[in-house]
């Protein structure tokens, strides 16, 4: 969702400009000379006509400066991500098992995360450069410079309305949005490869061996087991044999009275 509010933002863009030239000779002037732009921001190819106040004669002019770059860079990043993030929610939900097999796919998950958070920092970044670049190039006052009919003072020009950039100012904001949000999901991608695996192993591995060689010491087994020490004492409450002693004592005296 992020992706998607971040490339329909800046690529879905259009604006306008409205200027007014008040010539000296009324008959001359105009008063709504409209200039629309647009994404990808090739801001030399905007051509518009404007009065010269000399005449019926008009003259072209163009905008100035080319940001398509980093505006298609941003959206391009942008798109690319969104398609990541929906092929990667089929794989978690539906292929769970081969997105774990051999470690692999958490491993690529990984790498690809660190790579767009890069990315989305870079792109961002520059789209922030390129937008502050596109306000002073369609600013009205700046655009005015360019005409010749503004330079007399005998002439007027005025800017009747400025461009709405707030689409524009959203999707810096998401740009950067997006770099946190992604360079966030890096530790929970993380989690799930063999690197943070491995790591936790080894000390639960230490853990498990100690009580078990613990319980193979000579303390349980000579306590509680069946030939230790303590149990063979029982062999005091064998008074059978005490008592049978006392009857061997007792036969004797009876065998001899009764012989005699």
């Amino acid at each position: 969702l992020f992706a998607i509010f971040a490339f329909a933002t800046c690529g879905g863009y259009s604006g306008e400009l409205r200027l007014s030239v008040d010539c000296a000779n009324k008959s001359e002037s105009d008063f709504n000379i409209d200039i629309a732009f647009a994404y990808p921001f090739r801001l030399h190819e905007v051509n518009f006509d404007v009065p010269t106040c000399e005449g019926k004669r008009r003259e072209t002019l163009s905008l100035i400066g080319d940001f398509s770059s980093s505006a298609e860079f941003f959206v391009t990043i942008a798109v690319f991500a969104f398609l990541y993030s929906l092929a990667a929610t089929v794989v978690y939900i539906f292929f769970q098992n081969k997105y774990r097999e051999n470690n692999r796919g958490p491993l690529i998950d990984f790498i690809v995360t660190v790579v767009f958070s890069f990315l989305w920092l870079v792109s961002s970044s520059a789209w922030a450069k390129g937008l502050s670049d596109v306000k002073v190039a369609t600013d009205p006052d700046e655009v005015l410079l360019l005409m010749s009919a503004c330079k007399q003072q005998s002439n007027k020009c005025l800017p009747v309305r400025s461009p709405v950039m707030s689409s524009l100012n959203t999707s810096v904001v998401f740009g950067y949005l997006n770099f946190i949000l992604w360079a966030g999901n890096i530790w929970f991608v993380f989690k799930e490869t063999g690197w943070h695996s491995s790591g936790q192993r080894h000390p639960s591995d230490t853990m498990e061996k100690q009580p078990s060689s613990y319980n193979q010491g000579g303390y349980n087994q000579d306590s509680y087991g069946p030939t230790g020490g303590y149990n063979q004492p029982g062999s005091y409450g064998q008074v059978g044999e005490y008592d049978q002693s006392q009857s061997y004592g007792q036969s004797g005296p009876t065998s001899f009275a009764n012989q005699i």
